[in-house]
């Protein structure tokens, strides 16, 4: 069995990332920016948007922080979110999901510019990432498939079942793994199935899974019965249980022992979903100054 060690593997992108963003800085003088904006006290978003600062120090990047109270408006968000839309020295926008209740989180993710829009939720992003044109990919997708390309993983003619449907998992990792393979684009050519809770016969789907990538939220739901022998298991879950550990959507010391290949959680896919934010915001930074130079 091979462990998926998402926290080695962040390591090794981030300081390839670190020597981007020098010969980045170099060439332009422009520091790339990450601006987050955090609305209310949400725990697990206060630990995402640390770790991101942490990051962006580590390798170079300027972060900005904006924490709003849980009182904030749908509208008083729109107006941080113009002004970071014309900030020249903001690249990326990172606004922290979820939001206070009340607020429309369909309008506040719309109204990022879509060049600046690094989680890639815009519709425009989505749109060209169905089209296999992407400007950005989603940060936790991205991630997924750069652990199946990282460690050798081959994903061509493979049979892909995703255990989720989500808008920022399991609706772009299909979309990402099911494109057609070519140089620039690794990691794909897959047949891919997405199966939830409402899906009839999901055991049986999940076990004729080649790669089994469990997302849907619910604390040890894969099961060592539900995996094929050998499959690679990639889980997206992160649960805190009534004694306050952490687990995933997968129970892992089972499956384990039938899988082929497992991720960890924690240490698996969390820790490369920040390094693909920040992977994204260098492109941004470096899209913005293309399109500064040419008008």
């Amino acid at each position: 069995m091979q462990l998926l060690d998402g926290k080695k593997l962040s390591e090794t992108i981030l300081n390839e990332l670190a020597e981007d963003v020098i010969r980045f800085k170099t060439s332009t003088g422009i520091t790339p920016c990450l601006a987050a904006v955090l609305a209310g006290d949400d725990p697990a978003s206060r630990i995402y948007i640390s770790n991101k600062e942490k990051n962006c120090r580590k390798i170079g990047m300027e972060s900005r922080l904006f924490h709003l109270p849980a009182t904030t408006t749908t509208e008083e968000l729109l107006v941080l979110i113009e002004k970071l839309n014309t900030d020249l020295g903001v690249h990326g926008i990172l606004v922290q999901l979820p939001l206070p209740q009340g607020c429309n989180t369909l309008r506040v993710l719309d109204a990022i510019d879509p060049k600046k829009d690094v989680d890639a939720f815009h519709p425009e992003n989505v749109g060209l990432i169905s089209q296999g044109r992407p400007r950005y990919l989603p940060c936790t997708p991205y991630g997924i498939q750069q652990m199946l390309v990282r460690y050798g993983i081959e994903t061509s003619g493979k049979h892909a079942v995703i255990v989720g449907r989500s808008d920022i998992v399991g609706k772009p990792l299909a979309l990402i793994l099911v494109q057609k393979q070519s140089p620039q684009q690794t990691g794909a050519d897959a047949a891919v199935s997405i199966v939830h809770s409402r899906t009839k016969n999901l055991h049986e789907i999940t076990r004729q899974a080649d790669i089994l990538i469990a997302a849907i939220g619910q604390p040890r739901f894969l099961t060592a019965e539900m995996v094929k022998p050998g499959a690679v298991v990639i889980d997206v879950g992160i649960n805190r249980l009534p004694d306050g550990k952490i687990c995933g959507d997968v129970d892992f010391d089972t499956v384990k022992r039938v899988a082929g290949a497992i991720s960890p959680v924690p240490g698996g896919v969390g820790p490369l979903t920040i390094s693909m934010l920040l992977l994204n915001t260098l492109r941004a930074a470096n899209l913005l100054n293309q399109q500064k130079n040419k008008e």
